[in-house]
């Protein structure tokens, strides 16, 4: 690879580095490696799909808007050497899209829009796939195995990067149902205060009596016992 290429390489990982660390909008980040890709290893297009969590592809990132080209694209997540890589964890190179059985569809449809090869590489971590990284060619040089590890590096980081970001949403997720659930007790233990003097019970009696009150008005046990606080209800 050139020097400059070697600096555009340099630079994009920096970027995707920055994805470790900092907030990030990741369609923006996504969007910024498929068009780095294609400027840098002089592919005529790229295409990133992801999982959304159901085990199969959806388009998210792609260097051109053209519908015949995204159309191309979305069918890249229904079958074709994408999906393989996604599914097997390991890059799918097609040299040649007129060689081969395989595919048919795919192969015909990418052939109408001009791509004569493809590079399909994974983006996985350990035993975890999370989507694939295509680089389309339409000339008659193919890649070689330095750039294709080149790239499957960049996919590499940006697979980390993507992971970090929905840890750090679930644990957010998980701070805020964790303290809706802590403020829901603090209204119950109120709410069982209120009830236990109302009757002069016991706090685990006055408990029983907000939870039956709940069941049988169909009401969630939380709302029951903020609506005791707010003496909107008497039990």
């Amino acid at each position: 690879m050139e020097s400059t290429r070697e600096q555009q390489l340099l630079q994009v990982f920096v970027q995707l580095a920055d994805t470790l660390v900092a907030d990030f909008d990741l369609v923006d980040v996504l969007q910024m490696l498929v068009e780095t890709c294609q400027s840098t290893f002089d592919v005529a297009a790229t295409a990133l799909l992801l999982d959304p969590g159901d085990g199969g592809l959806d388009l998210l990132a792609s260097t051109s808007e053209e519908s015949r080209t995204v159309e191309l694209m979305m069918l890249a997540a229904d079958e074709g050497p994408c999906l393989d890589a996604f599914h097997r964890g390991v890059p799918v190179s097609v040299p040649d899209l007129r060689d081969g059985e395989d595919w048919s569809r795919f192969r015909s449809v990418a052939l109408d829009n001009g791509f004569t090869g493809l590079h399909a590489l994974p983006m996985r971590l350990r035993d975890q796939s999370i989507g694939a990284l295509t680089l389309f060619e339409s000339g008659p040089q193919s890649l070689g195995e330095a750039d294709i590890q080149a790239a499957q590096a960049l996919a590499d980081v940006a697979t980390i990067g993507i992971l970090q970001e929905r840890a750090i949403r679930e644990n957010r997720l998980a701070r805020r149902q964790l303290q809706t659930a802590l403020d829901s007790r603090v209204v119950i233990e109120q709410a069982k205060g209120v009830v236990a003097y109302t009757h002069s019970e016991g706090m685990d009696e006055a408990f029983r009596r907000i939870r039956s009150y709940a069941r049988e008005s169909r009401r969630a046990l939380t709302e029951v016992a903020r609506a005791i606080v707010e003496r909107e209800i008497i039990v």
